[in-house]
Parts: structure tokens; C-alpha cells; sequence
């Protein structure tokens, strides 16, 4: 019963504000008119990020570390407990 009590208040409520987020989304003023000015500039200096073999390199290291933590390295310790039973 209860949760028939929260799903029924729920779901409404999420209903509603939904669609109050999108019609505030859709609810801009067209009439005003704005007007931008931008400016480029052209470096030659280049960053180590920009280098593409920076992420083949991180990316091979990345994997590496991936398959050396999900292998466990393989040393595994087995303990074998014998009980004997006298009646």
C-alpha cells in the first residue's frame, strides 16, 4: 500500500515539473536582438596534449594498469582444513 501511495504522488508531481523545466527552456523572448564580435588568434606554439602519440602513450599505460589490476597479479593462497571426527 505504500508504495502504491508514493508511486501514485509521484509520478504527477514529476510529470508537472517536467514540463514547467521545458517551458521555461522553450520560453525565450525572440524579439530582442543581440550581436556578438569575437576575435581569433593563431598560435604556433603547441601543448603536449595536442601531440597525438601524448595519448597513444597514456592510453597504452592506462590499459596496462587495467589488465595488471584486474588479473590479481596470480598468487593465490589455498588453505585446506582436514577435520577428523572421533566418536
Amino acid at each position: 500500500m505504500k508504495q502504491l501511495i508514493n508511486s501514485v504522488i509521484y509520478k504527477p508531481f514529476l510529470l508537472i515539473a517536467l514540463l514547467v523545466v521545458s517551458t521555461l527552456s522553450w520560453a525565450q523572448d525572440s524579439a530582442v536582438s543581440s550581436s556578438t564580435t569575437s576575435t581569433s588568434t593563431t598560435t604556433t606554439e603547441r601543448t603536449w596534449y595536442a601531440e597525438p602519440w601524448v595519448w597513444i602513450v597514456g592510453g597504452v599505460i592506462l590499459l596496462l594498469i587495467i589488465i595488471a589490476l584486474t588479473r590479481g597479479g596470480g598468487r593465490t593462497d589455498r588453505v585446506t582444513i582436514t577435520k577428523t571426527r572421533t566418536d
